[in-house]
């Protein structure tokens, strides 16, 4: 039997969160996880990673194609926010997870933001969430047209496309860190039985 008092070895209990935490990505079905620093680089690596899993129970291409261009969506977004706090000098972690049950697949990503982009944010949100498959492709004509871009890529493209091509609900929620910061979290849900017509239709 193992003797938990050696001299030098650190308290066991310490360790016992690894198996914690696999038995909570079985339990939420989850197939990938990722926290720490994002890059385009690690963008190409989680797809790659994803693609495999997703490979092993040879999901529908439709569907698989539809995955992949919400998770791209939805890690440019990280991205983007991971490379401002690198320019601060920042070490502001993010995190993105992929999950599959019977019916649906689940993509979910949390970073920082500042506590003057809440609101803003929540606005957008709250609007894509309240438009129909026809109000959501007038939003994004619109918004193309009018050339609605900031220095981060596109105020809310990507989010109305994400809206679009998934075909449901951005699911959000905004957490207070400190003064300065809150934490963002998105969930995207994408049907497994409903294929996708065509994802790069506008």
């Amino acid at each position: 039997m193992l003797d938990k008092n050696i001299k030098g070895e650190p308290p066991q209990v310490e360790i016992s969160y690894i198996f914690d935490l696999h038995k909570s990505m079985i339990k939420h079905k989850l197939l990938l996880v990722y926290e720490g620093e994002f890059s385009q680089e690690l963008t190409t690596s989680l797809l790659s990673m994803t693609e495999k899993k997703i490979d092993l129970v040879g999901e529908d291409m439709s569907i698989k194609r539809k995955i992949f261009y919400v998770m791209m969506e939805c890690l440019q977004n990280v991205c983007k926010h991971s490379q401002l706090n690198a320019e601060k000098k920042e070490n502001l972690n993010a995190i993105f997870m992929i999950g599959r049950d019977e019916n649906e697949y689940y993509i979910y990503t949390g970073n920082f933001i500042e506590y003057n982009e809440v609101d803003a944010l929540n606005e957008k949100l709250t609007k894509i969430n309240n438009l129909d498959e026809v109000g959501l492709k007038n939003l994004y004509k619109e918004m193309l047209q009018n050339s609605r871009l900031s220095d981060r890529g596109g105020a809310g493209l990507g989010l109305v496309d994400i809206a679009r091509k998934s075909g449901s609900k951005l699911y959000f929620d905004f957490n207070p860190v400190d003064g300065t910061r809150w934490f963002y979290s998105l969930q995207v849900k994408i049907n497994r039985n409903n294929p996708v017509k065509n994802v790069q239709t506008i």
